[in-house]
């Protein structure tokens, strides 16, 4: 060790120190006094005998000068009181305990103290060195002076620490330091070493305790953890890590959580401990353990927590007893209380026990997982009212509670909703529970979850109501397309006998546009019922939206915006083509309805996999692959009291006749009846979203979107040939009867399928054509099909119905050939079906 440390005071003077000299006043006056002396007596020498001493005079004052300029140069004189300031610190710097050195911008030493001497083993000032010379020949401490003395070329503070071997053999471990210092202008390096041996030793024995310390730990019987307030583990000793087969690696940084080695909701019963501002608490809890390959392993916790002044959680320090088989709980009672603690854990129920007043007192996993943070308050004001029903819900629990402790055998459950947002609700069931120990428990509530169940049966019940109100609108729809032919069909008859300029024929023109108006409040009513007639395609979603983008932006106006952005590689669909373009304009339009005063109306289309589906939160949306089209406005939104309600029939929120309402009830209709869903997204205030997934078509092999055909070319409509016409509806029957014989066919009619099955027997071999209608009193259309095909396999049918086409088709044998006329038709199609079918 140094000598410095052991040795007594030291000499305030160092051994070396050429930073500056005082001078002395007395021979300044002195080499005054001879100045002036000689002066004087010059003075009284005269004639050419005073020259040669005047000469001698200048020279001496020359080379005193000279000398003065070079004493001041190398600090043999100063001319100002500097040297006396500087004393104090030269002292510290002489009697500092660590080596100083001070070397200038040549590397010349200019200060050096006892302390470096004695570090650097200098047997006296004129054998001390710069300290790269003095450990030069050390390999051990060589890159590090090496570094420092790069530090102080470049005049930058460093240190260093390396370890030196002294030359009796012992090793010593040294700081060296460096730093640049300014004076008088120039530029000088302070090196300081230290001997931090016995530091170093006392680190190296810490640390060896502490390893000691950890490796006791590690090895202990009893599992242990430390956890930060937000439940990242920060430490787990190996007899812990080793039991869940967990990689202590992985400990530390947040890598690892107490929801990872907690099974079930063991991490909410930890986390949902009674907060204890400004105290360390320690709670014994019984839970499950989980192993990395997700085995259970019982252990009981004594869990000991930090918790702040404001009762927010600090660290945790955790002792983790084994419970499990081969662990010592052999005894019959500890065993029962293990296999009890992970029944009463696991149980899907959440449980509490609760005193008369109804504050909890002990709860399970489950039931912390439920309540979440309303669970952290004070222990003697968490009340289970608040904390499981709503301000509605909490005079019944009361009230059940109440009861139970009160000794009542039979109390009813109480459904609640919870408090908080989500729309969250539960059963409660509450009993009596004997207070053996003396703990004030008074009853126990259990709750079920039932918040899916209830969305369930809400969802059941509006999809009952629809259906009902479907029902309800097809049968309808079906009367009143009859009517609706019949009106059509006389009106087109009329107008074949009168020219344009006959007084009536705007009369009848105008009969006719508002029979057709009335067919599509009709249609709407169909889509909505899912009973109209599609004929789907295979299309391409992407340049169906690009042909109705100019349509889409006439219907929008000036003030309105329409933005367009397509998915890359969109697959194709099969819908119909006519029925989806009704879909997105009368999105478009409800949006542009929305806004007022202008706005952007967004249509959006991009896939949608079957791993992304569920993703989206739909309830009754199947994991599938869609083609997605959203429909996006910048409105004021809609209510959330109306948005269950949009899509039902003749719900609307525009002013009287403003519209029928059945434009959402249309596109709901269409969606499903394309198997495809519909959903309505909307914050008030921030527009809505009208949501549509496709079912993605994968073509069979040659099939590909096709464009919608071209329009018929005009052709020849009379005929010849027997047409049984069945149909109940009188003046349908009679249209359609008078509309066939004015076009050279011969026409037999029928009232019902029993009729005609009488026609048929009647004339059997002259009967080319049958035209029926599907709902018919007695027999309907497909039973009069079967029984025709029995007598005539070969006889060509044409359904007519107000009903979707599939509606009807799986009443009919597999392969069944007939062709089918929607309701209400025109004379035009009438005619044109039956020669179609009667020449095919």
């Amino acid at each position: 060790m140094s000598s410095v440390a052991e040795g007594g005071p030291m000499s305030a003077e160092p051994p070396i120190d050429r930073s500056g000299r005082s001078g002395s006043i007395g021979l300044v006056v002195l080499l005054a006094g001879a100045l002036v002396g000689a002066a004087i007596a010059v003075s009284f020498l005269q004639g050419e005998s005073a020259q040669p001493w005047i000469l001698a005079l200048l020279a001496a004052l020359s080379v005193v000068g000279v000398f003065a300029l070079f004493a001041g140069a190398v600090g043999l004189i100063q001319f100002a009181s500097r040297g006396s300031r500087d004393d104090l610190a030269r002292a510290i710097a002489a009697t500092a305990e660590e080596g100083v050195l001070v070397t200038d911008a040549g590397g010349r030493i200019v200060f050096a103290n006892d302390a470096y001497l004695d570090l650097t083993r200098a047997e006296g000032p004129g054998a001390v060195r710069t300290v790269e010379r003095a450990f030069a020949g050390n390999a051990d401490v060589a890159e590090a002076i090496y570094r420092l003395s790069q530090a102080a070329r470049a005049g930058k503070r460093a240190f260093e620490e390396a370890r030196v071997t002294l030359p009796d053999g012992r090793g010593a471990w040294f700081r060296i330091g460096v730093r640049p210092i300014t004076r008088d202008g120039a530029v000088e390096t302070v090196w300081t070493v230290a001997d931090v041996t016995r530091e170093r030793e006392r680190h190296e024995n810490v640390f060896q305790e502490l390893q000691h310390a950890v490796d006791f730990l590690d090895h202990a019987p009893a599992g242990f953890f430390a956890a930060e307030g937000d439940g990242a583990i920060v430490y787990m000793n190996a007899t812990l890590a080793g039991w869940l087969d967990q990689d202590l690696t992985r400990v530390g940084g947040g890598a690892l959580s107490l929801r990872e080695i907690l099974a079930g909701d063991g991490a909410a019963l930890v986390g949902a401990l009674a907060p204890k501002p400004g105290a360390v608490a320690t709670e014994i809890i019984d839970v499950d353990l989980k192993t990395r390959g997700g085995r259970s392993l019982p252990a009981r916790l004594l869990h000991a927590v930090a918790w702040a002044h404001d009762g927010t959680p600090g660290a945790s320090r955790t002792l983790v007893l084994d419970r499990g088989p081969g662990a010592d709980v052999s005894e019959p009672l500890r065993a029962a209380e293990v296999r009890f603690a992970r029944f009463f854990n696991n149980t899907p129920l959440a449980i509490a026990t609760v005193d008369v007043r109804g504050r909890i007192l002990r709860t399970n996993a489950p039931f912390a997982k439920l309540i979440g943070e309303r669970l952290k308050g004070d222990a003697g004001e968490r009340s289970i009212m608040s904390a499981l029903a709503s301000e509605r819900d909490q005079a019944a629990l009361a009230a059940a509670i109440e009861a139970a402790a009160g000794g009542a055998g039979d109390v009813a459950p109480v459904d609640a909703a919870l408090p908080g947002e989500g729309g969250r609700s539960a059963r409660l069931f509450v009993t009596r529970v004997d207070d053996a120990d003396g703990d004030g428990e008074a009853a126990v509530v259990y709750a079920l979850d039932t918040t899916d169940q209830r969305a369930l049966e809400a969802q059941f019940a509006q999809s009952q109501k629809m259906q009902a109100v479907g029902q309800l609108a097809g049968g309808v729809a079906h009367d009143f397309n009859n009517v609706l032919t019949a009106i059509i069909g006389y009106s087109d008859l009329l107008l074949a006998n009168h020219r344009p300029t006959d007084p009536s024929f705007q009369d009848i023109m105008q009969i006719k546009q508002n029979a057709n108006r009335a067919a599509s409040l009709v249609r709407q009513l169909l889509a909505f019922s899912r009973r109209q007639t599609l004929r789907p395609q295979v299309i391409a979603l992407g340049d169906v939206l690009a042909e109705l983008r100019m349509l889409l932006s006439r219907l929008l106006g000036e003030k309105v915006k329409l933005e367009l952005v397509h998915g890359r590689d969109l697959w194709l669909v099969k819908a119909d083509l006519n029925q989806f373009e009704q879909v997105i304009i009368n999105l478009v339009v409800n949006a542009r309805d929305a806004m007022a005063d202008g706005g952007t109306v967004t249509v959006r289309t991009r896939n949608v996999t079957a791993a992304e589906a569920p993703t989206f939160g739909y309830r009754g949306l199947p994991a599938a692959d869609y083609v997605m089209v959203d429909v996006e406005d910048t409105g004021e939104g809609i209510p959330p009291e109306i948005i269950d309600k949009i899509f039902e029939p003749f719900f609307s929120t525009k002013e009287v006749g403003k519209g029928t309402g059945l434009g959402l009830s249309t596109v709901y209709g269409i969606v499903k009846q394309t198997d495809g869903y519909v959903f309505a997204l909307s914050e008030p205030g921030e527009g809505a979203i009208f949501r549509i997934f496709l079912p993605r078509h994968v073509p069979a092999e040659a099939e590909e979107a096709k464009p919608v055909a071209a329009a018929a070319a005009p052709q020849d409509m009379t005929g010849r040939g027997t047409v049984l016409l069945v149909e109940d509806e009188d003046a349908v029957r009679a249209f359609g009867a008078r509309a066939l014989a004015s076009r050279g066919y011969t026409v037999l009619e029928a009232r019902s399928g029993v009729e005609a099955l009488e026609q048929m027997e009647a004339h059997a071999s002259e009967v080319e054509l049958v035209v029926s209608d599907v709902v018919m009193p007695e027999m309907d259309g497909p039973s009069l099909l079967r029984e025709l095909r029995k007598k005539q396999p070969d006889l060509k049918i044409i359904f007519v119905s107000g009903y979707a086409e599939d509606a009807f088709k799986k009443n009919l044998p597999e392969g069944e050939s007939f062709a089918f006329l929607p309701k209400p038709f025109t004379l035009k199609q009438l005619l044109q079906a039956v020669k179609q079918t009667i020449g095919g």
